[in-house]
């Protein structure tokens, strides 16, 4: 079996263990099991992208991404319908992926599960041309996703206190849905489509979402004004976002 696993050295805090520690780590897990494997550092972003192309492209039988949902979804983006196995070992932010499919925190674990666990299949949404295995969408969520990946710092602090600043300041815009019953035009918040249930750091988007029912849900989350952002927002850490009024 021959393996690849990437990693980030920026995703998340990475004050607990560093890029080094995580390499000698990696290529332990290989030798303990016995796995031919090479391990590959990033250097920015859509690297990821670029080495896992290079490893589909040599044969490999699995690919680990060490990161978060961007370098997982960079990764997969890759290997997706190309045959080998894809593992993750959370190191983001958010990490909302591996919460939903449970992925061991443990750097450890994670990597043994990764190389050497169950195969478990989940479904893949595509959204404006690109795979997509969490949640895509258009709105504040893309607009947050802009702002944060421009920043240097991390972490759920750096992420909490980036999206109260913009949550006052952010203008909704109007959309149109177009669907085989119906056409739709609304001004909105969000317009989410999930495989599963979270953003990350438990922020519960779709709560009726789920990775491997082979459907997608869509969420639209109505145009509030400022103070009524604030006010429910605590909503998307109890799962009942869907239950705003004018939200569907």
């Amino acid at each position: 079996m021959q393996a690849g696993i990437i990693i980030n050295p920026i995703a998340g805090t990475n004050t607990h263990r560093t890029v080094d520690a995580r390499v000698e780590l990696a290529r332990t897990v290989l030798s303990n099991k016995g796995i031919e494997g090479k391990v590959i550092v990033t250097g920015g972003p859509g690297h990821a992208r670029s080495i896992a192309r290079e490893l589909v492209e040599r044969g490999v039988e699995t690919v680990v991404a060490w990161g978060g949902d961007g370098t997982f979804n960079e990764v997969a983006s890759q290997v997706a319908f190309s045959g080998p196995v894809i593992g993750l070992v959370p190191a983001g932010s958010g990490n909302g992926l591996a919460r939903e499919l449970l992925v061991d925190w443990e750097p450890f674990r994670a990597l043994e599960i990764a190389l050497c666990g169950d195969i478990q299949w989940i479904d893949i949404g595509e959204f404006g041309g690109q795979l997509f295995f969490n949640v895509a969408g258009v709105g504040f969520d893309a607009h947050m996703a802009t702002v944060f990946n421009s920043k240097n710092g991390r972490g759920s602090f750096q992420y909490f206190m980036t999206t109260l600043r913009e949550l006052a300041i952010y203008k909704p815009k109007c959309y149109t849905l177009k669907s085989d019953q119906t056409i739709m035009t609304k001004r909105a918040l969000v317009i989410a489509v999930a495989n599963t249930r979270q953003y990350g750091n438990r922020a519960i988007i779709a709560p009726m979402a789920r990775p491997d029912d082979g459907l997608l849900e869509l969420v639209v989350l109505p145009a509030l004004s400022p103070l009524s952002r604030f006010w429910h927002a605590p909503r998307l850490f109890t799962g009942s976002v869907h239950r705003l009024p004018d939200a569907w």
